[in-house]
């Protein structure tokens, strides 16, 4: 596989979680797309590094920091959509509205 062709995955990857994002209502769903683009940025990260210093383990240590931030960041989502369900029974981004501070 080629570099081009792997960035051009990633930033379809990327696209797909953007528009999931921004077309979604419901919570969940545009946590997926977030979800989405963060893979996709991380694709990218794992191409360039692997194709630009491959012998360095730096890149590597790099990928699992934004991999593991990115699993913490999505189970920290959840757990605030779960409660804001429990106490509100919101589960659609326009109900959420009167949220706002």
């Amino acid at each position: 596989m080629t570099f081009e062709l792997l960035l051009v995955l990633a930033a379809g990857l990327f696209c797909t979680g953007l528009f999931g994002a921004l077309s979604q209502q419901s919570i969940v769903m545009i946590m997926m797309g977030i979800e989405l683009m963060i893979g996709g940025i991380i694709a990218a990260a794992a191409v360039f590094w692997h194709f630009l210093a491959p012998a360095r383990g730096s890149g590597q240590v790099v990928i699992v920091a934004a991999v593991v931030a990115m699993a913490v960041e999505m189970a920290m989502g959840f757990a605030v959509t779960t409660a804001l369900y429990r106490a509100r029974q919101v589960d659609m981004t326009d109900m959420a509205e009167d949220l706002k501070g």
